[in-house]
């Protein structure tokens, strides 16, 4: 069995905007950045002895990623940006505000719009974790990515009740998800909230 952690950015200038970013991106914020940083100290509280290391290649992810590594001994290891772990794509919807998100319960609603569907978007992760779980030595990996990333894992699995209903982001920036991996599926079972 081997174990998946993944964490979210910190919050970035299009989260405080209330910006729709998914494939378009927008710098972390000076409270991102610390907020980061304690997901970093998290971890390395932690003890965990991580043996690679993935980002999305949005710019979020990668700074995230490199702050975390540094937090945790690790400043300027390899890894890997890989576009697999992209948030969701919003298609015309990118850049706009929260005000015209899609309807509640309503799926496929972004596919309409040049973007993707909920079923496209875990499919393509699903698959890109697969890929890169398989290669071999692959037991402690942390993979720095996106809240639609963390979001869907938790509802493909129904291990939604693992997120923060009680809050108006149920996956909070720096949010780091633990889950297992048997070679086919991920399994959450912690999702950790460093501001807590």
């Amino acid at each position: 069995m081997s174990t998946v952690y993944f964490v979210r950015h910190g919050q970035t200038l299009f989260n405080v905007l209330r910006r729709k970013q998914g494939f378009c991106d927008s710098p972390l914020t000076e409270l991102g950045i610390q907020q980061v940083h304690r997901a970093g100290a998290v971890l390395r509280e932690r003890g965990i002895e991580f043996d690679h290391f993935y980002s999305s290649p949005s710019e979020r992810a990668v700074d995230t990623l490199q702050i975390v590594l540094g937090e945790i001994g690790r400043a300027g290891a390899p890894f890997e940006m890989v576009k697999g772990l992209k948030e969701q794509n919003f298609g015309l919807f990118e850049g706009l505000t929260e005000d015209v998100n899609a309807p509640k319960d309503v799926r496929g609603f972004y596919a309409q719009f040049e973007g993707e569907d909920e079923d496209e978007f875990l499919e393509r992760v699903h698959a890109c974790v697969a890929d890169l779980m398989a290669r071999p030595g692959h037991d402690q990996v942390l993979m720095a990515t996106h809240g639609g990333v963390l979001w869907f894992t938790l509802l493909a699995a129904g291990k939604e009740s693992l997120a923060y209903p009680d809050r108006p982001q149920p996956i909070p920036n720096a949010a780091v998800l633990v889950c297992n991996w048997d070679g086919e599926h991920l399994d959450p079972v912690e999702l950790i909230d460093p501001e807590r």
